[in-house]
């Protein structure tokens, strides 16, 4: 059973999550509280797997909450920032949030997060959909195509690693892609994976650029995630967490200005 925690001072926002988490099967709403101090005494409480966190709370913000997390419970809970304002992501993701939740809640993005939870807490573990039965629609597979990557109307990703085996992966999963000139393939550094995903080889700079505006080239080797990105420095990018160990990716001459063009108005 997954144990979630609701911290938010919005009564009718907390009552619209907790009724769509009812729907998960396999998930407890174990507390709910309406600002930080309760709601940390809740976290040592229950010991919760998944905590949803409003980022403007009556007496704190949740940046500061996050700053005492890693002091109370057992260290396992993932941390889902829960705001009206996407201002807020990347200061976020800095203090090690697992994701990121808009308000109002898109069902869709919700229902990201809680697989994206139950596979990073149990790596075989599956969490019932309330949507898996429904009828499968032919139009959730308009967009795809073979060519080794492509978006699903879905907005998620549908990555070729050969003729058979595929791969699907989220914007906010993907770090870099990294060409590996040995092989001549392009691979790509996903969020919970322990080695890089390696693409088929017909896969070329121009197709993955094309997947998202977050997308960018820095060199001949290397396409970033501007969504990880905190700075340049000596040349080298730096990343937000789960993407900050990427050390050796460089800014190559040529793709310098568009990045800063694209970082200043990302």
């Amino acid at each position: 059973m997954m144990k979630i925690i609701i911290v938010d001072d919005e009564k009718n926002a907390v009552k619209a999550l907790a009724d769509k988490l009812k729907a998960y099967d396999g998930t407890d709403v174990v507390g709910v509280a309406y600002n930080g101090m309760d709601g940390l005494k809740l976290l040592g409480e229950h010991h919760p797997d998944l905590l949803f966190l409003d980022i403007e709370l009556p007496d704190m913000s949740g940046i500061e909450f996050l700053e005492h997390i890693d002091g109370i419970g057992n260290g396992r809970c993932r941390v889902v920032m829960y705001t009206a304002h996407g201002r807020y992501m990347l200061p976020a993701f800095r203090n090690k949030a697992f994701d990121f939740l808009m308000k109002p809640i898109d069902d869709t993005e919700l229902r990201t997060i809680m697989r994206r939870a139950c596979i990073d807490r149990r790596p075989n573990a599956t969490l019932t959909d309330p949507l898996s039965k429904a009828p499968k629609s032919n139009k959730a597979l308009e967009a795809l195509n073979y060519d080794g990557i492509a978006k699903r109307n879905d907005g998620k990703y549908l990555v070729y690693t050969n003729a058979v085996d595929f791969r699907l992966i989220d914007i906010r999963d993907i770090g870099v892609f990294t060409y590996n000139h040995e092989l001549r393939v392009w691979e790509v550094t996903v969020s919970g994976c322990a080695a890089p995903i390696r693409l088929k080889r017909n896969v070329n700079s121009d197709m993955i650029i094309a997947l998202n505006d977050a997308l960018v080239r820095v060199s001949q080797k290397h396409i970033i995630n501007l969504s990880y990105l905190i700075e340049v420095t000596d040349n080298t990018c730096h990343f937000y967490p789960p993407f900050d160990k990427l050390k050796d990716i460089k800014v190559g001459r040529f793709f310098r200005k568009k990045l800063i063009d694209r970082f200043s108005s990302f």
